[in-house]
């Protein structure tokens, strides 16, 4: 991938990480949620992070010391 197209995936998985931070705070707001799909969000919005962080390490040049 070329940085550009990295850049833009970057860019998706944020606002993606974003909009599941957003859904799992109004999710935990209602009195009736469903305790699995709760989970499930969570868990997804984890890989996310994850992704997120190793796609920013693939952007930072290793320097040798």
């Amino acid at each position: 991938m070329q940085e550009c197209e990295i850049v833009e995936r970057l860019s998706i998985l944020r606002i993606e990480h974003r909009d599941l931070d957003a859904a799992i705070e109004v999710m935990c707001l209602t009195e009736s949620f469903d305790q699995l799909q709760l989970a499930r969000m969570k868990k997804r919005k984890l890989r996310l992070k994850d992704e997120i962080l190793q796609i920013e390490s693939q952007l930072i040049p290793d320097i040798i010391a």
